[in-house]
């Protein structure tokens, strides 16, 4: 796969491009149609990712059979545009991110590695990271008056303003603390309707720091300044001298000090860690977070006499200098589902305490006194959601950094650690408790893996991204490489399952006459047999053919997907030919990576540690679940064992639909799907021949046919190398179907 930042071949190409088309008139734009750019540009984040066309003209040609003279000119010039995309970033680190999307065994990652310049970012965006310490223009008091306002007033402003009060009271009583009194009942009015209000600093600390230290952020202000810092004065004139403040007593020499912070400060550092804790979990209303993290951390460890709060349409003070501390606009920003912490996504930040949560009633309340096994399970298996992100931020930071060869060793042997970890961990706790439902549940996982990211992850991402985009188009011929592994992967799987089913003898625990008798009434009558299955262990079969079958099979599965590393890496990367775009920098000294190298594999291994005390966990308490008689074992393990680690898949692949890049969408489910068959599950055989835990690859009949169907159905529905939200909904409808027929299917037996 070629990394390259000249120019010459994508203007080669486009010269040649649009001499083709100036040679052959009848090839006509259309401008209804849309194709599949693939230019992803984020209104957001202000990123360009991998651009399929990078013409000069917005819409692609089109050849109808009766009007184009050379109709194989223009298949020639798509096939062209197919083979061709332009990568446009900030630094190498990010290029090579992008890259590894498109390269075959890699696992496909949306989020930022590196730490992008906050001076390009779009003015919502650095809205969203502000520090809200800035004032700025607005229309009126009634341009504060929104929905997530007035939201903020029922979940937050009534009771903290209460609280204010109430301090203020006690701090009345104590006589001593009279001006902290009097700060509260001014917060008391201030965060019942803080919108548009501001909290300045005042007095002579900003002008001693400005003295000690001329370079510093901070500046001197007057009320005749018309900075963003101060609001502009009414009129303009000379500015008056800024009075000296009165000597005071220093603030750590005062009684006041310590009845404030013994009394005071207590009840309300509870109360904003409170609010700003409930408002960081809902994320959109992170900036009451924020505006609470500044109270208590600054505001209410100043003196009160430095301490001001002005209105939103003028500001009083005796000239003295100020600082605005603290000025919120709006409580809510729809916008804050991007916000990102160290690069990860701010929903697995907040999922990340799950994790503690579940270790703790988990191995503490051993007894479940506490919390029962239900609540137990749905914590545990909730809680590899982010541990399965930071997996994911790791190793696309540790391929980032490297080169293709380290990056396609991280991602086989960390891409699947999450489902491996849980299989391994549900085989040996089912081989000890002597519960062959495990085992079965772990094979229903694994189906329940393929048929998700056959058919669900790529029918979710076309509907999104053709109601979206209308038609997306991607490469065919690069995705003909993934489909054909994808054959050669279901088919070793499953070649076990079909040749014991075609010599092995069909044995039933019970038979019965038709007309009522039992076996031996009767010999040339019906009989109605129960609980037919293979006789696999009573005989020679199982032992001297299909057992070698399975093993190699299960050799021959990795060295196709070595092979098909070397094939689109190596001998054939031109199928990915994946440009640096034109004018972009190649080389950035100054990026700033989110992870390092070190970090991310030290991140990964306690990840992958926790991953597995959450697995086990999970199996531990997953037998009350199973035990439900209403629903089918085999349902739990294709819909919730299979799906939940692979949620932040869907997200990258929902993101990559929006953007325009169905290509990359539809890479994320069969990425998967290939590492499921030709990795994770050769992984588990040799296991089981090391350590015998029951793990045979054989599967029942709904397997094996909802899993050939789904392979046949997505290679049908991909041919034309177009996709829109009715071929996705056909996917959905089709992957709801089978759950269906899991819902309603009998456990197995014996469970």
């Amino acid at each position: 796969m070629s990394l390259s930042s000249t120019r010459s071949s994508d203007s080669t190409s486009r010269r040649r491009k649009t001499a083709e088309q100036s040679q052959d008139p009848s090839c006509v734009l259309d401008p209804h149609t849309s194709y599949n750019h693939e230019e992803i540009h984020d209104g957001l984040q202000e990123t360009q990712l991998p651009d399929a066309t990078h013409t000069p003209s917005p819409h692609h040609s089109l050849c109808p059979a009766a009007a184009c003279a050379s109709q194989h000119v223009c298949e020639a010039s798509w096939e062209e545009i197919q083979s061709k995309r332009t990568i446009r970033v900030e630094n190498e680190v990010e290029a090579n991110k992008l890259v590894n999307n498109y390269r075959f065994g890699f696992r496909k990652w949306k989020s930022h590695v590196t730490a992008r310049p906050f001076e390009d970012r779009s003015d919502v965006v650095k809205e969203l990271y502000s520090e809200l310490n800035v004032i700025k223009p607005h229309s009126g008091p009634g341009h504060f008056i929104t929905c997530g306002n007035l939201v903020y007033v029922l979940l937050f402003g009534w009771w903290v303003s209460l609280a204010y009060f109430l301090v203020g009271i006690l701090m009345f009583i104590t006589v001593i603390g009279l001006p902290y009194g009097k700060l509260c009942w001014k917060l008391c009015c201030y965060f019942l309707w803080p919108f548009g209000n501001t909290i300045h600093e005042i007095g002579t600390t900003l002008r001693r720091c400005c003295e000690e230290a001329p370079d510093c952020e901070c500046s001197v202000e007057t009320v005749a300044d018309s900075s963003s810092v101060l609001l502009p004065s009414a009129t303009e004139g000379p500015a008056p001298e800024v009075p000296e403040r009165p000597p005071r007593t220093p603030y750590w020499h005062r009684l006041s000090t310590y009845i404030w912070l013994l009394l005071g400060f207590p009840p309300l550092a509870v109360v904003h860690s409170l609010v700003c804790f409930v408002s960081w979990i809902l994320v959109f209303t992170i900036p009451v977070s924020k505006m609470s993290a500044q109270t208590m951390s600054v505001i209410l460890l100043l003196p009160p006499e430095d301490v001001l709060l002005s209105s939103s349409s003028h500001l009083k003070h005796q000239g003295y200098e100020t600082r605005a501390l603290l000025c919120c606009y709006h409580a809510a920003n729809w916008y804050y589902y991007k916000y990102t912490v160290d690069g990860i996504n701010v929903f697995a930040v907040n999922l990340l305490p799950l994790v503690i949560v579940a270790l703790v009633i988990g191995y503490v309340d051993r007894e479940n006194q506490f919390a029962s096994s239900d609540v137990k399970f749905a914590t545990a298996i909730s809680s590899i959601i982010p541990l399965s992100y930071y997996i994911g931020m790791g190793i696309a930071s540790i391929a980032a950094q490297s080169n293709f060869a380290v990056g396609a060793v991280v991602n086989a042997t960390f891409g699947s650690i999450t489902e491996l970890t849980f299989y391994i961990t549900a085989l040996l706790r089912g081989h000890r408790g002597a519960n062959p439902c495990l085992q079965e549940v772990v094979k229903a996982a694994l189906t329940g893996t393929l048929l998700g990211c056959i058919l669900f992850i790529p029918g979710i991402c076309m509907i999104i991204g053709g109601l979206k985009h209308s038609e997306q188009r991607f490469n065919s011929r690069s995705a003909g490489v993934s489909s054909a592994l994808l054959f050669i992967s279901v088919g070793g799987v499953f070649a076990p399952t079909l040749f014991s089913k075609a010599y092995g003898n069909l044995v039933c625990d019970a038979c019965t006459n038709a007309t009522g008798g039992n076996g031996s009434s009767n010999a040339s009558g019906p009989f109605v047999c129960h609980n037919c299955h293979y006789d696999l262990k009573n005989g020679t079969l199982f032992r001297d053919h299909i057992q070698p079958l399975v093993y190699t099979v299960s050799a021959l599965l990795p060295a196709a997907y070595i092979i098909g590393l070397i094939f689109t890496l190596k001998t054939h990367s031109h199928i990915y030919n994946i440009h640096v775009g034109e004018g972009q920098e190649t080389v950035h000294h100054g990026t700033v990576v989110h992870w390092s190298r070190w970090r991310s594999l030290l991140i990964l291994i306690v990840a992958t540690v926790l991953t597995s005390a959450c697995a086990d966990l999970a199996t531990e308490h997953i037998q009350p679940i199973l035990n439900q008689p209403n629903v089918s074992q085999y349902f739990i393990g294709v819909t919730v064992l299979a799906m939940v680690p692979e949620i932040p898949e869907i997200v990258n692949g929902i993101q990559f639909a929006l953007q325009n890049n169905i290509s990359l969408s539809l890479e994320v489910g069969r990425c998967i799907a290939v590492q499921v068959c030709m990795l994770q599950i050769p992984i588990l055989v040799f296991f089981n021949a090391f350590c015998d835990v029951g793990f045979v690859l054989l599967f029942s009949d709904q397997h094996l046919w909802a899993s050939i169907f789904s392979v046949i159905l997505v290679n049908y529905i991909f041919m034309d190398g177009k996709s829109d939200y009715f071929q996705g909904t056909a996917l959905v409808v089709v992957y709801l179907i089978l759950l269906a027929l899991y819902y309603f299917a009998p456990s197995p037996s014996g469970c």
